[in-house]
């Protein structure tokens, strides 16, 4: 019986590490400060773990799955992190993660948004 309860408990504990392992977005400033058009714009990304960004990918998808690198800095609080936009026209883009969490885990997430003119 406690080899049972050995081997639920090392399942449990593995099985914890894969679900809490990665990087996931808690919160994202698109959500609450649309990018302006015909402006660069800073993007701020939470996440719920520390991310090696020198590990990192973070791309800007525009029309025809076009993917230009972003530049993506680490801010002050732990987990945080700064994208800088380029100036965008009007139009429906997305940002593609690739994020390393501090203890090596990868996560990807495609976070997408418009550009709109004010009205």
């Amino acid at each position: 019986m406690h080899s049972l309860q050995r081997i639920l408990l090392i399942l449990t504990l593995a099985t914890s590490n894969i679900a809490f392992g990665h990087a996931v977005v808690t919160h994202n400033s698109l959500k609450l400060k649309p990018v302006p058009v015909n402006q660069a714009s800073q993007v701020e990304l939470s996440f719920n773990s520390k991310v090696e960004l020198d590990l990192s990918e973070v791309f800007l998808v525009s029309a025809g799955d076009v993917m230009t690198p972003v530049s993506a800095s680490l801010g002050a609080k732990p987990g945080q992190v700064l994208l800088d936009l380029p100036a965008l026209a009007p139009g429906e883009y997305a940002i593609k993660l690739k994020i390393f969490a501090a203890d090596g885990h990868l996560s990807e997430d495609l976070l997408r948004f418009f550009v709109k003119e004010p009205k």
